[in-house]
């Protein structure tokens, strides 16, 4: 039986009212579970059982296999059962089975013991065993077993007095009816007992060597051993249990334990008896009902296992009992004592306590630790530590009137900006598409618009789609909402009959201005969009085939301002290409948003992350390479500037020291000559002293030109260094923004989280996006930092803190404008806000560390990149202003045609496309 954490998986019985069914309604249908036999009365029970049998937790109890489900452990199981009953001798199993039936021990070890020690030299009619001859064994078969001969009888083949007496009704004993190994089986005679009633070694048995078997643990015989086979092949002879044997994988304690557990069984009250299985003994002839005298010795058992247990609990409750028995002078002094112990062990308890909360108190703490458990003193605030963050705005948000439109527009930005390269698509700032959305224009038209869309409608045509997906969508949707913007199912489904159904083929030319992509626009979404997969589907499509009859304000709005367009009253058909401008900005992001999500999965984009994958293990390797060189190089610069303070220490002191010996030189031979020749003249005397001076200058300058030339050699090599180490600098930097790059097309991960695990988002520098463009000119992508609430999972950890602690902290530290729900955004757009966002880290926190630093090392791009798009902002925002107040005086509309947005050129554009 497969066992589940070691216990035995027993089947599920059948309910009650399932038997009660059965007699009153026996056509009731039920689950059966065939590979078990179950019956469950529900479905939802059968496969509760059927998920518990599949479960990896079941272990085979034979092998012991683990990881298996219930059938492949029962499945194990029954090969190995089958395995051990062809392999085990079938003669012995009757008497092994009715040996072990009724017998009372603890353990299965102790059983297997007993009935091995009984067994192993017991031999059976027409067991196959091995017989020893001269030193070789010989396969035999048992013909014949003989009882024990009469003391004068002689044995092992050699001729006796009175003849054998084979145990067959054919030439039976007229005085002597036993049976051979009458005695044997009943185990609870002791084996001495048995073995001087009836003696194994006395038994005789006739055997029959037999051709064609192998002797075991011999493949090649050499001529002396097959001229002995063939001498013994095929005789029979008369051999005692000396000199025969069983093959090992038929009998031995291992096969022995094995046999006896698959065939008997035992419950698991105290002092139970093992009982053969029914169907076994049944098989074999096994008694199943249990003698009278059996079971009163199993009772009696029982009845002196549970007298010795029930003596054991008492020893151990002994001494409380015999407290009662004192006398009361005893009991009262016990008492006391009692007493007077527990309140030691309250008071040693008191004590404890008190020192591990005082040592607990003493234990500083070790920052960086748990952002939450970081609390700024009255020292911390005193000094000027900043408490409260400054308050993001939601309103700088574009598109965040709606909920969800921002960020499928930040989404769809993202994809489009990373992606570039696939998609054949130069990048754009977040604010050129703000503005290309908000376009409401139909002539001039929005080249970025276009570009956009072709480009994804060029990547949609090598992802499987269906045809007329969205038509049989909105044909199998219900009615409820017939007059969505005054246009039906059946008037919506008419006009999408005939427009874009070529759209996977239809040229859309990058020098033609991409002309027709509106058509083809309506034509891909008709074979991508489900309702399911795009919500707002009928809404889009109603919009982009029915025009509505604006008022005289709309036609004068300006395209970028952040007004929605009015509701229309009417609709009338018309194309795409006048429909798509008036659009309202969140259906326009809703298809750029559906054509992202589904570009996802073609070949192009997955692709290219396996490309950048690649990409980025190589740089992993070279900035390996480059950190490896640039500390080679440092130690080498380190230890150039260790020799030059040594030499110059060394020439500092020679330079003092020079001038002291020509001086002592000069004395020495101006006195060695006076007091040698007082005869000479003044004028020989100042000669000398000339000729040793100049002398002693020539070596003074020729030492200052040789340090002058050690000094600029150093410097000439240190230099060389400082420029080798500086251009591994720059190319690590590089390495640093190329891998913002990579990962960025491969996954976008936030900076990091503060405090209450509000995410901090920077997009720039991401995927076909760089941070510096030709010649170092800084770049930006949204030149904004970005806050999102936290995930649902940070939200739980929050809340699993103590209650009220977190809010109140969040109350003073962001305020309540500044508190993010769940996955709520908001901005920082200005520099000083930035500024003081980074003062505001904690880095005590491990989570606000790691964000400081990280703010940190991109600093040098997050401040440029902040600080030209507010120029640009400016800029733009001059221009338009002073034409507006001419131009409307005059009663035109206003140009745009200049506006970044309107001249932003697509030079990654194929010349094919």
């Amino acid at each position: 039986m497969p066992t589940c954490r070691r216990k035995r998986v027993l089947l599920t019985e059948p309910s009650p009212t399932l038997f009660q069914a059965l007699k009153s309604d026996s056509n009731k249908p039920v689950y059966f579970l065939s590979k078990t036999g179950e019956i469950f009365e529900t479905y939802e029970s059968y496969a509760a059982r059927m998920s518990f049998y599949r479960l990896k937790q079941f272990q085979c109890e034979v092998t012991g296999k683990s990881g298996l489900d219930y059938f492949q452990a029962l499945e194990s199981e029954q090969l190995e059962a089958r395995t051990m009953h062809s392999r085990f001798p079938e003669q012995l199993k009757p008497a092994v089975l009715k040996a072990v039936q009724w017998q009372v021990m603890g353990r299965l070890d102790h059983l297997v013991e007993a009935v091995y020690e009984r067994y192993k030299d017991r031999y059976f009619r027409d067991e196959k065993i091995y017989v020893d001859i001269q030193g070789d064994k010989f396969v035999a078969r048992v013909v014949e077993v003989f009882l024990p001969r009469p003391p004068n009888a002689k044995v092992n083949g050699e001729s006796t007095d009175v003849a054998p007496v084979p145990s067959t009704s054919a030439s039976p004993l007229p005085n002597d009816q036993r049976l051979p190994h009458q005695i044997h089986g009943d185990l609870k005679i002791a084996a001495k007992e048995v073995n001087a009633a009836d003696d194994p070694t006395k038994y005789l048995y006739k055997v029959q060597i037999l051709e064609e078997e192998k002797p075991e643990g011999r493949d090649k015989h050499t001529a002396s051993t097959k001229e002995a086979r063939a001498k013994w092949s095929g005789s029979i002879m008369e051999v005692q249990c000396n000199v025969m044997s069983r093959d090992r994988l038929a009998f031995s304690k291992s096969i022995l334990r094995r046999f006896i557990r698959d065939c008997v069984d035992r419950d698991a009250a105290v002092a139970s008896p093992w009982t053969v299985k029914p169907p076994v003994a049944a098989r074999y002839g096994v008694d199943s009902v249990m003698p009278e005298a059996t079971r009163q010795g199993v009772e009696d058992i029982k009845k002196g296992e549970i007298q010795k247990r029930k003596k054991v609990w008492e020893d151990k409750e002994g001494p409380l009992k015999k407290q009662k028995k004192l006398s009361a002078a005893r009991e009262e002094k016990a008492l006391a004592l009692e007493k007077e112990r527990e309140a030691e062990k309250l008071l040693a308890k008191a004590e404890a306590e008190r020192q591990a909360a005082e040592k607990k108190k003493k234990k500083p703490i070790r920052y960086p630790t748990e952002d939450l458990d970081v609390v700024l003193s009255e020292k911390e605030k005193k000094a000027g530590t900043k408490v409260r963050r400054p308050t993001p705005s939601c309103t700088a948000l574009p598109f965040n009137e709606r909920k969800g439109s921002f960020e499928s527009f930040l989404m769809a930005w993202n994809f489009l900006v990373v992606y570039g390269q696939p998609l054949h698509l130069s990048t754009f700032t977040l604010d050129e598409l703000e503005h290309a959305i908000r376009h409401s224009l139909v002539d001039p038209p929005c080249q970025l618009i276009a570009e956009v869309h072709s480009s994804l409608i060029y990547n949609l045509r090598t992802v499987t789609f269906q045809r007329h997906s969205a038509v049989m969508s909105l044909m199998s949707a219900s009615e409820d909402d017939e007059d969505d913007l005054g246009v039906t199912t059946e008037e919506l489904t008419t006009a999408m009959a005939d427009i874009g159904n070529n759209w996977e083929r239809t040229p859309l030319r990058h020098n033609e201005g991409r002309e027709g992509w509106e058509e083809s626009l309506v034509g891909c979404i008709k074979d991508h969009a489900t309702l399911t997969s795009f919500p707002t589907l009928r809404q889009v499509l109603t919009r982009l085939l029915f025009a509505p009859e604006q008022s005289p304000e709309h036609s004068a709005a300006s395209p970028a301002s952040r007004v929605s367009s009015p509701i229309p009253t009417k609709h009338q058909p018309s194309s795409p290409k006048q429909c798509y401008p008036m659009l309202p900005p969140e259906d326009k992001i809703a298809i750029l948003a559906f054509m992202c999500n589904v570009a996802v999965s073609s070949k192009s984009i997955h692709a290219h992350m396996e490309a950048c994958e690649e990409e980025l293990t190589s740089r992993r390797k070279e900035k390996i390479e480059l950190n490896r060189a640039r500390k080679a190089l440092v130690e080498a610069r380190e230890a150039l500037l260790g020799e030059n303070k040594e030499s110059e220490s060394a020439a500092n002191g020679a330079d003092d020291d020079t001038p002291m010996n020509d001086l002592s030189e000069l004395s020495d031979v101006s006195a060695s000559e006076n007091s040698s020749e007082q005869s000479v003249t003044p004028k020989k005397a100042t000669d000398l002293r000339r000729r040793a001076q100049s002398q002693a200058h020539a070596k003074q300058r020729e030492a200052a030109r040789a340090k002058a030339a050690s000094v600029k050699q150093a410097m000439a090599e240190h230099r060389r260094l400082d420029e080798e180490v500086n251009k591994l600098e720059r190319r690590l930097e590089g390495i640093e923004r190329e891998f913002r790059q990579l990962l960025g097309s491969v996954r976008v991960k936030p900076l990091g989280k503060d405090r209450f695990y509000n995410r901090i988002w920077w997009f720039d520098g991401m995927g076909s996006a760089s941070l510096l463009g030709s010649g170092g000119i800084v770049q930006y992508g949204a030149g904004r930092l970005f806050i999102q609430g936290p995930s649902v999972f940070d939200q739980e950890i929050l809340d699993r803190r103590e209650e009220g602690d977190v809010h109140a902290r969040r109350l003073e530290e962001e305020g309540e404008d500044g508190m993010l729900s769940v996955g709520e955004w908001a901005v920082y757009t200005d520099l000083e806000e930035v500024d003081e966002f980074t003062a505001w880290l904690n880095p005590k926190g491990n989570r606000e560390l790691a964000l400081r630093n990280t703010l940190t090392k991109w600093w040098p791009h997050i401040v440029p990149g902040m600080r030209k798009r507010l120029s640009d902002l400016n800029n733009i925002a001059k221009l338009p202003e002073a034409r507006r107040s001419t131009r409307v005086k005059q009663g035109s509309t206003t140009d745009f045609s200049r506006a970044p947005y309107m001249i932003w050129t697509n030079r990654k554009a194929v010349s094919m496309s």
